[in-house]
C-alpha cells in the first residue's frame, strides 16, 4: 500500500483450492498443450535517451513508455496483452482453479462497525457481490437497512465506495466514490433515516478526512486543488482542509489550513467531542507528524502544539484533555495527556509509557483508554483508566490481528475486528460495564461463513531465521498439517518491508487453493515495516533499503535449507513496495526463485518521484534529485540492473491502467527491458510477461470479477511454473 488512503498495507492477491495434490517430482518444464507455433514476445520499440544524472551516463530506451497517450505506447501494450493471453490461457486447469475462486470469493468482508447517535454504520460483502455495501442499524438490536450499494452505481462494479464518515448523531453521512480504482473520490451526503441523498457533492476529495459540525451544519474536510489551481503536475498535491457549510457552493468553500505549507504535507482533521477544538494532524511521509490545534470558539488560526522534530503524533480528546500516542524519544511509542487549553509541549505528561510491545494506537471509549498494541506481529488489546493505570486486557479469540477497533468516549461498548490465517473477519462488541471488576468479555456481532474450508486442516508457525548481517527475522510458515520437509513442496514467499506497514496475520482466500494443493505460505516481517516499531522502520528505508532485500533473501534461504522447498518450487510475490522488493529479487537474485508475480510495482527508482502521488514517498525512498540519495538509489534500482544474457526467474508483471499511486509506466519498461536482454526473454519455459488490467487501480476498490480474472492468470502461471496439477 503507498501512498495516500494510508491504506494500507499491501495488496495481497485473493484465490483458494480444494482440489487434489499433484506435485511434479523434478524441475518444472514447459507444459506440450502450450501452443506450437506461438512467436515471441513483442519486440518493443527502442528510442534510447540519455541522461546525465549526478554525473552518471543513463541511457534509457524505453523512455517513450512513460506516456500512455504515445501512440508507440499503446501499439507495445495491445501486443503485450496479447502475447500474455495467449500464454495464460492454454494453461490446464484454468478453469478448474476459475471455478474454485469463483466459489471461494464468496467467503465474502465485513467492517467493524461506527457509531453515530442510535446508528451503528458498517461495510459487508456477501456472495458474488462486486463492492461492499454500506448497511446501518438502528439500535443494537435493530435490523439492518442498505444505506449505500455501489453495486448499483455500475453494471460492471468498478465504481468503489472509497471512503465514509457518519456525523455526530447519524443523521447524515458523507462519503467519497471514485470511478475504475483511480481512488480520485467525489463527496456526497445522504440522509441516514431516508437514504436520500443531498444536492453537496464535492470533487477531488481523494482518501478524504471528514469531521462533522455536531449541529451537522456543516463539516471540515480535506480535498485537492482543480487543474489550473496550481502548476500543471501538482494537482495530486497541496491537499488543503476547508470547511463545507451543507446546502451550499463547495467552490466557495473557505480554506482553513494548508495556505503555504509545502504541497506534499498531508493534513488529516477531526473534533473534539464538545465541538470545541479542531485538531490537524499532518503528515510528512511515514516518519514525521504534526499537530495543529485551533479553538472553535474565537477568531485565532490552528497552532502547532508539536516540536517539530522528526516524531509521529496522533490525538483524541475528551473532557478538555488531548490524549497524545507518540514515538517521540520512544520507538515503541507512548502516551502523553494534556489540556487542551494549554497544549504547549512543556505541559505534556506521560500516563502509559513504552514497552516490549509496539503502541500502535489509543482512543477514548467509554471515557477510558482503548488501546491496541502488536507484539510479534500479533496484536493485543488492552483498556487503561484516563490516568494511564492498566485496567484489564481485551481476550481476542486467537493469535491473529485485529483490524479495526473503535469505540465512542460516552458509550460502553467497543467493536473490533479480528482474523487470522485460518479464522475469516469477525467483529466482537466489548461490554465495557463491569471493566472495573476486571470482568470484560467479547461477544460476537458478525462473521464470514466461509463453508468450503476447513480451518483446522492448516498449520500455523512463526519461525525465525539470521538476515545477513546477523538480525533475527521473524517469519509466519502455513501449510497443511503434517506437510513432509521434502525440499520440493511448491511455496509462495511474499513480503513488503517499508512504510512502516506489518504483515500480521491476515485471511487470505487465495492461500488456501494454494496450501489445499500442497502448498507452503510463507509471510517474511522485513525490516522497514512496523513490526517492531519505529527504529524497525527506520532500519529498512532511504540508505538503509538494501536490508529488506537482504531479510528476504535470507528468507527464501532458509526455507530451502529447512527442506521446506528448493529453488525449483519456491515462487515469491509482492505488490506497490513489495512489487519494488519483487523487482530487487528479480536483479539481485535471479537463481533463489523459479517464478516471481510483481504487482504494481516500483522499478525505476531514478524517475519514479516524477510520477503520480510519488513526491510523498521521498522520505520513505529518496530521490535521485539529491546526490547522496541517488547513489542509495542507484545501488538497487531494479531498472537500471537488468544484465544481458542472464537467465531470470519467470515473471508475472501486472499493473493497472488507472493507478494513481505507482505509475504502470514501470510495469511497462521493466517488461520490455527484460523481454530484449534477459537468456530467457522470449522463452515459453519461464516467460516474461506483462498483463495491464483496464479499468483497474492500484488495487482498491477493485470489483470481485476482475480479482477472479486477475486471481486465475496469477495461480495458473504459478502452478505451471512449479509444476503444481489443478
Amino acid at each position: 500500500m503507498l501512498g495516500g488512503a494510508r491504506l494500507s498495507a499491501c495488496f495481497l492477491m485473493i484465490l483458494v483450492g480444494v482440489v487434489a495434490l499433484a506435485l511434479a517430482k523434478d524441475s518444472p518444464s514447459a507444459d506440450p498443450t502450450l501452443p506450437s507455433g506461438l512467436a515471441g514476445p513483442p519486440k518493443a520499440k527502442v528510442v534510447p535517451v540519455e541522461d546525465v544524472v549526478q554525473g552518471h551516463k543513463i541511457v534509457d530506451s524505453y523512455r517513450y513508455l512513460e506516456n500512455s497517450d504515445d501512440p508507440d505506447t499503446k501499439l507495445y501494450v495491445e501486443r503485450e496483452l496479447n502475447y500474455t493471453r495467449a500464454i495464460l490461457d492454454p494453461l490446464p486447469g484454468r478453469d478448474k482453479i476459475n471455478a474454485r475462486l469463483s466459489q471461494l470469493l464468496e467467503i465474502g468482508t465485513v467492517g467493524a462497525p461506527q457509531m453515530g447517535g442510535r446508528y451503528y454504520f458498517y461495510t459487508r460483502r456477501d456472495g458474488n457481490q462486486n463492492q461492499p455495501i454500506l448497511y446501518v442499524r438502528e439500535g443494537l438490536n435493530g435490523n439492518d437497512r442498505v444505506l449505500l450499494d455501489v453495486n448499483q452505481f455500475a453494471a460492471d462494479g468498478t465504481i468503489a465506495l472509497d471512503w465514509w464518515y457518519a456525523s455526530e448523531d447519524g443523521k447524515y453521512v458523507a462519503y467519497g466514490t471514485s470511478p475504475s480504482g483511480s481512488e480520485v473520490s467525489t463527496l456526497r451526503v445522504i440522509e441516514t433515516a431516508t437514504g436520500k441523498l443531498l444536492s453537496d457533492a464535492i470533487e477531488r476529495t481523494r482518501a478524504a478526512s471528514v469531521a462533522w459540525k455536531h449541529d451537522n451544519s456543516g463539516f471540515f474536510y480535506t480535498r485537492y486543488p482543480k487543474k489550473g489551481d496550481v502548476p500543471e503536475g501538482q494537482e495530486l498535491y497541496h491537499r488543503h482542509v476547508f470547511y463545507h457549510a451543507l446546502g451550499t457552493d463547495a467552490a466557495k468553500d473557505p480554506l482553513i489550513f494548508g495556505q503555504g505549507r509545502d504541497p506534499e504535507w498531508w493534513p488529516n482533521v477531526s473534533l473534539s467531542e464538545d465541538g470545541r477544538w479542531l485538531l490537524i494532524n499532518e503528515e510528512q511521509g511515514w516518519t514525521k507528524t504534526e499537530i495543529f490545534l485551533q479553538d472553535l470558539t474565537s477568531q485565532h488560526p490552528p497552532v502547532k502544539i508539536t516540536t517539530g522534530k522528526e516524531f509521529i503524533y496522533s490525538a483524541d480528546f475528551f473532557e478538555g484533555k488531548l490524549y497524545i500516542t507518540t514515538n517521540e524519544d520512544a520507538p515503541h511509542y507512548r502516551v502523553f495527556v494534556a489540556d487542551a487549553s494549554n497544549p504547549k509541549r512543556e505541559n505534556w505528561k506521560e500516563i502509559i509509557p513504552q514497552s516490549d510491545a509496539v503502541l500502535q494506537g489509543a482512543s477514548v471509549a467509554g471515557g477510558k483508554l482503548l488501546v491496541q498494541y502488536e507484539h510479534n506481529a500479533t496484536s493485543e488489546l488492552k483498556l487503561f483508566g484516563l490516568d494511564g493505570k492498566k485496567l484489564a486486557d481485551i481476550p481476542l479469540p486467537a493469535i491473529g490481528s485485529v483490524f479495526s477497533a473503535s469505540g465512542r468516549y460516552d458509550r460502553n461498548e467497543i467493536f473490533f475486528g479480528f482474523q487470522s490465517f485460518t479464522v475469516p473477519p469477525t467483529i466482537y462488541r466489548v461490554d465495557l460495564t463491569n471493566v472495573k471488576s476486571g470482568d470484560v468479555k467479547s461477544a460476537l456481532w458478525a462473521k464470514v461463513d466461509a463453508p468450503s474450508i476447513d480451518p483446522s486442516a492448516y498449520d500455523v508457525r512463526q519461525v525465525w531465521y539470521s538476515s545477513k548481517d546477523g538480525t533475527k527475522i521473524p517469519m509466519f510458515v502455513v501449510g497443511k498439517k503434517g506437510i513432509e520437509k521434502n525440499g520440493k513442496n511448491p511455496t509462495l514467499l511474499t513480503g513488503y518491508g517499508g512504510f512502516h506497514v506489518s504483515l500480521t496475520p491476515g485471511f487470505s482466500r487465495s492461500m488456501f487453493l494454494w496450501m489445499e494443493h500442497g502448498g507452503i505460505y510463507a509471510v517474511a516481517n522485513l525490516r522497514g515495516g512496523a513490526e517492531f516499531g519505529e527504529d524497525w522502520h527506520r532500519a529498512g528505508m532511504l540508505e538503509k533499503k538494501q536490508n529488506v532485500f537482504d531479510d528476504f533473501i535470507a528468507a527464501g534461504e532458509y526455507l530451502i535449507a529447512q527442506k521446506y522447498t528448493d529453488r525449483d518450487h519456491l515462487a515469491i510475490e509482492g505488490g506497490s513496495n513489495g512489487g519494488l522488493l519483487m523487482g530487487a529479487m528479480i536483479t539481485q537474485r535471479p537463481d533463489l526463485f523459479r517464478a516471481v508475480v510483481c504487482a504494481v510495482p516500483l522499478l525505476d527508482m531514478l524517475r519514479y518521484q516524477n510520477f503520480q502521488i510519488a513526491k510523498l514517498w521521498v522520505p520513505e525512498y529518496g530521490s535521485a534529485d539529491d546526490p547522496k540519495q541517488f547513489d542509495w538509489l542507484y545501488a538497487y534500482s531494479p531498472y537500471h540492473h537488468v544484465k544481458a544474457g542472464v537467465e531470470y526467474p519467470a515473471i508475472l508483471f501486472m499493473t493497472g491502467d488507472t493507478d494513481t499511486r505507482v505509475d504502470p509506466m514501470h510495469a511497462k519498461k521493466m517488461a520490455a527491458l527484460m523481454q530484449a536482454e534477459a537468456k530467457n526473454g522470449a522463452s515459453k519455459d519461464k516467460p516474461i510477461l506483462l498483463r495491464i488490467e483496464t479499468k483497474a487501480g492500484h488495487g482498491q476498490g477493485k470489483p470481485l470479477t476482475k480479482q477472479i480474472e486477475e486471481s486465475t492468470d496469477m495461480y495458473s502461471f504459478l502452478f505451471w511454473q512449479l509444476g503444481v496439477k489443478p
